[in-house]
């Protein structure tokens, strides 16, 4: 179960443009640099957009929906946490309440996402649930490799990892 990391990196990639010139334009950037790096289309639509430059972060809230071809990721809230040298270094990006992602063969819910860049590392917190054609995974937190395609479902304090497969 080691599919999500195009989808991580999309969602990354999203916040790398400069979107400190307006939300408008911030958000055109945004879907522009994800294209480019994905060879696709990405549109991102929330109720609301903010980019608070003073915090180095830029927010979607209310119902976001990232979509290109090959996945949807939805989520109450994505922010991307960038450093003091701009929008084009990001230091991470959160993904909470309700996250769903969605790729062509499966989907994952949890409470949080957070992805950073530096360690590409993906972190999947809070009633972790993966389901394929051939099975589900339940656990309290998953950590995606994107790096080494390697993932790794932890059950922690809250219990116990807890996978059932069909044979196909």
């Amino acid at each position: 179960m080691t599919r999500f990391a195009p989808l991580l990196l999309t969602a990354a990639l999203l916040a790398s443009p400069a979107l400190a010139a307006s939300p408008d334009a911030g958000a055109t950037a945004a879907s522009a640099a994800v294209s480019a790096a994905t060879g696709g289309q990405v549109t991102i639509t929330g109720d609301s957009f903010v980019v608070d430059d003073p915090n180095h972060q830029a927010i979607f809230s209310g119902n976001v929906v990232v979509k290109h071809s090959q996945l949807t990721l939805n989520a109450d809230k994505v922010t991307a946490v960038y450093a003091t040298a701009g929008t084009t270094s990001i230091k991470s990006l959160i993904a909470t309440g309700n996250v769903k992602i969605i790729t062509k063969e499966q989907t994952a819910t949890g409470n949080r996402a957070v992805f950073d860049p530096k360690t590409s590392l993906l972190t999947l917190t809070g009633n972790v649930i993966v389901t394929t054609k051939s099975g589900q995974v339940q656990s309290s937190q998953l950590v995606v490799n994107v790096k080494k395609n390697t993932s790794t479902f932890s059950g922690g304090k809250a219990g116990r990892v807890t996978g059932v497969f069909t044979s196909q």
